[in-house]
């Protein structure tokens, strides 16, 4: 075994093996190759040494200069970068193209749905082009090119439509519940077509019996989806479900737990975070590390744990590297997310090291990008 002494590691070293925290989470994997920012949060969490490839001893790799230097020479003989980020910067076009066109069929569909045949062939294409992309797509930090208050229910309807996609992947399901899970996303709100435009676009408070008309878009989304053909039952259940909760004090019919489709409670949380992330008319965006903290305390009796923790823990991983502002209006960079505490993640801000576990009163309180 190789061990080094961690004031002897320097950039380009590569690791031999895991280095974990105290508390056993992976800190770096076995195969990372070393950056400045890693040796921050090495230090940070005061790992004495690490085990690193025994070749790069054997070379020479004794100092930033030769690293440097080494580093400098592997840039010059690339070629093709510009071409690959033309291609990347191609492929988000592509993306939020397919998501503009799945936004405009989902808007004429919940138009049409009570006068005409809701076109499920199309929506099945519109979603898999949007599909091919999913890589693009960041729950955390993705934001649409345009949003406009009235177009609120579209867009969240093909959010969790993604969002949804995700999720049947992360908890395992297998691939033939992938895209009814997206579909399940995408119309879990259909029944809000037959609710009273003005209590949809009320502002302000509901009253007691407006709340109670609101509710219905569960039982009438069921409604309208049984005379659909092309979707399975776990879409339809998905739409009269996905405010149900484990311990039964959800709606409509009070169910509890397993009672409920998976698509339903795949839904439920899909659809909880981007109703907070996502901006309002009478309601400011909310951050998504505070929303996911807030959906964590909810898996307590009211969604199903299991999603929850797959959800967290996948989606926290994507905010590696991500531009955030802290709540003292400090902004810096997402460089360590510890699989224990995935919500609050250690932060490079000016060259200084935040750790989020041990600062509790400071939170990320938005995504810059």
């Amino acid at each position: 075994m190789t061990m080094l002494s961690i004031k002897d590691v320097v950039p380009g070293f590569k690791l031999k093996s895991d280095v974990h925290t105290e508390l056993g989470s992976v800190l770096l994997p076995k195969g990372q190759i070393l950056l400045p920012r890693d040796l921050e949060i090495l230090h940070a969490f005061l790992i004495k040494e690490i085990e690193i490839e025994v070749d790069q001893i054997a070379q020479g790799y004794k100092s930033l200069e030769s690293i440097m230097q080494t580093a400098k020479q592997q840039v010059k003989n690339i070629t093709v970068a510009p071409f690959a980020f033309m291609a990347e910067e191609n492929e988000w076009g592509k993306f939020h193209e397919a998501y503009d066109k799945t936004l405009l069929l989902v808007k004429q569909a919940f138009h049409l749905i009570l006068v005409a045949e809701l076109p499920v062939l199309e929506l099945r294409t519109r979603l898999k082009e949007m599909f091919n992309y999913i890589h693009k797509y960041n729950v955390i930090t993705f934001t649409p090119r345009s949003m406009s208050d009235e177009d609120y229910m579209y867009h969240n309807a093909v959010m969790c439509s993604l969002t949804s996609y995700l999720l049947a992947r992360w908890a395992g399901l297998p691939q033939k519940d992938w895209i009814p899970a997206a579909f399940a996303g995408l119309l879990h709100d259909i029944g809000n077509a037959r609710v009273d435009h003005n209590i949809l676009h009320k502002p302000s408070a509901l009253t007691t019996e407006e709340a109670a008309e609101m509710r219905k878009h569960t039982t009438y989304g069921y409604e309208l989806l049984t005379k659909v053909k092309g979707i399975n039952e776990g879409v339809r259940l998905a739409a009269l479900q996905h405010h149900e909760k484990v311990d039964g004090s959800g709606y409509p019919m009070k169910i509890r737990g397993q009672e409920t489709h998976i698509y339903a409670r795949i839904v439920s949380v899909a659809d909880i975070f981007h109703a907070m992330t996502l901006q309002k008319a009478y309601r400011k965006a909310q951050s998504p590390y505070l929303v996911l903290e807030e959906i964590k305390s909810e898996a307590f009796g009211k969604l199903d744990p299991a999603i929850v923790q797959t959800f967290i823990s996948k989606a926290t991983q994507l905010g590696i590297g991500t531009k955030i502002r802290l709540n003292d209006q400090r902004s810096g960079e997402i460089v360590f997310a510890d699989r224990d505490h995935p919500t609050r993640p250690m932060v490079n801000i000016d060259g200084e090291i935040i750790n989020l576990v041990q600062l509790t009163n400071l939170y990320i309180e938005e995504i810059i990008s």
